[in-house]
């Protein structure tokens, strides 16, 4: 086939391609397309109940609050009420891929001792929804699809952890990945004082 020929055939390909990039029926709520699936089951908990107080502290999150991909709401104004890893997550996110199995791991050793907590942060809810099954997630997330939460924090960067005691005041910040269910359950003895 000529180039001539071959560049008139791509034109219109090119076209229909486009045309389709512009189609609102696959757009998410926060105007992003999402790739054509089948339904993915949510295996995300609903979030947990928090006590009707405020969270107080030197450092506390921001006052922001966000439905979750399972059910019910987290309002990061108020105490959590137990020891709580919050992680920040995105299906786009390498590293967060690589992390959030470790996420699970802690949070089922933790019982009624430790919540985990996951934030989508900047992502699509169908995309999460589809990676946190895939990955075998079934603790809490909360759906943030703007990133509010991250830039509020000044965090451009995913994946990255808050452990928040129960007051609701930030006990440590971890900026980088974590890399096994050991490092987790040592930071959580360390800066909660939960022993996994």
């Amino acid at each position: 086939m000529s180039p001539r020929r071959a560049a008139a055939l791509a034109l219109p390909v090119a076209l229909a391609l486009l045309a389709g990039c512009t189609s609102s029926s696959d757009a998410e709520p926060d105007g992003r397309l999402s790739a054509p699936t089948a339904e993915v089951e949510n295996t995300t908990l609903a979030c947990p109940g928090q006590p009707d107080e405020a969270a107080t502290g030197p450092q506390v999150l921001p006052a922001l609050a966000f439905d979750c991909l399972g059910g019910g709401s987290v309002d990061f104004g108020r105490a959590p009420g137990v020891p709580t890893v919050v992680n920040i997550w995105a299906s786009w996110c390498g590293p967060c891929r690589e992390e959030l199995p470790l996420m699970q791991g802690v949070a089922d050793l933790g019982g009624d001792r430790l919540n985990v907590l996951g934030v989508v942060s900047t992502d699509g809810r169908a995309q999460a929804t589809s990676f946190a099954a895939d990955a075998g997630v079934t603790f809490p997330s909360a759906f943030d699809a703007q990133g509010d939460l991250a830039a509020e924090l000044g965090k451009r960067a995913l994946p990255v952890t808050y452990l928040v005691r129960a007051d609701g005041s930030v006990a440590h910040t971890q900026i980088k990945p974590i890399t096994s269910v050991d490092e987790l359950r040592q930071l959580v003895a360390t800066h909660l004082g939960v022993q996994l």
